[in-house]
């Protein structure tokens, strides 16, 4: 009997992410391709399709896909479209799951964002199995969300629910990249506290052995590295970053009162420095309703392998709706 699969595929902007995923959640196989940005998206699907073909192959007719779940930033699971995606160069508007029905007729192909996709995985392979209320956010380059409700992804009308990353949460403060001031994800992301180091060095003559970097040069991996070594003005940084995060989760869980918030991504891995800063505002600023009630917990995902986990369990998500 052939085990049934899902492709998961992660489109990021240098390359892209293949691999097949069971039930289960074991990963059989997996490979990476060149995201041929700035070119005819047929040119890259061709591309794509070449390397999906291979490692299917390579199973030897031992698996029966059952569909191909894809994140992709930008994305809207309603039309299965990418739009407004700059980064990526194909157009204002790719409807990429029509095209990928060019080359396959699998039962599903379904085209969701990376934080939709995280707490889908989360759900089915990680800390969120049984719950059916709870909040993922992606703490990376900026900061995604994917809201769980009633154990339904919350998609809004559109496709475009939950961009908790866009809610402002220092007014006429820092310059987004969606063109607004002062969004979460200026402060609690791994860029947001890059900024944090730099303001905290233009403001104070705390000593810090991150003053002998150029600031252009800062990595969130950096600051880690100095907060263990007990750098002050790193830990200030963790500090100013958990608390900016913290009130605003509390803010969140008003929406949707979650079983638990998920943290994921390059700055959830700095453990206790984020975690506990974050916790305290959380219960500092919570509604009276929801305080001691809600848990944060890190993501038990790899990290390596939650874009192709995550991807994957939509398709399997899909196919229970």
């Amino acid at each position: 009997m052939k085990k049934e699969v899902a492709i998961g595929i992660d489109i990021g902007g240098t390359n892209t992410v293949i691999g097949i995923v069971d039930r289960a959640g074991n990963i059989l196989a997996e490979t990476t391709t060149p995201t041929l940005t700035n070119t005819d998206i047929r040119e890259y699907l061709d591309s794509l399709t070449v390397k999906i073909n291979e490692i299917v192959f390579q199973q030897n007719n031992t698996i029966e896909v059952k569909g191909i779940g894809i994140g992709a930033p930008s994305s809207n699971y309603f039309t299965g479209e990418i739009i407004g995606a700059t980064n990526l160069g194909w157009g204002e508007r790719v409807p990429l799951v029509e095209l990928m029905r060019e080359y396959y007729d699998y039962p599903v192909i379904v085209l969701t964002n990376d934080a939709n996709s995280a707490a889908v995985g989360e759900k089915m392979y990680g800390g969120a199995q049984g719950m059916k209320d709870f909040i993922m956010l992606t703490l990376g380059t900026g900061v995604g969300s994917g809201i769980v409700v009633n154990d339904q992804l919350v998609l809004g009308h559109d496709g475009f629910a939950g961009e908790l990353g866009h809610v402002i949460t220092q007014p006429d403060g820092r310059e987004c990249g969606c063109g607004r001031k002062g969004c979460l994800e200026t402060y609690a992301s791994a860029t947001g506290i890059c900024r944090t180091v730099s303001e905290i060095m233009a403001t104070t003559n705390t000593k810090s052995e991150l003053r002998n970097v150029a600031a252009e040069s800062f990595t969130s991996r950096m600051i880690y590295d100095a907060a263990v070594k007990g750098d002050e003005l790193a830990l200030k940084a963790f500090a100013l970053t958990g608390k900016m995060l913290g009130k605003a989760i509390s803010d969140f869980v008003a929406f949707s009162s979650p079983e638990a918030v998920f943290l994921f991504g390059g700055l959830a891995l700095a453990g206790d420095f984020i975690f506990t800063p974050t916790k305290e505002a959380m219960e500092e600023n919570m509604c009276f309703l929801y305080s001691e009630k809600v848990k944060l917990l890190p993501s038990e995902l790899d990290g390596a392998k939650i874009a192709i986990l995550g991807a994957s369990a939509v398709v399997w998500q899909e196919m229970k709706n």
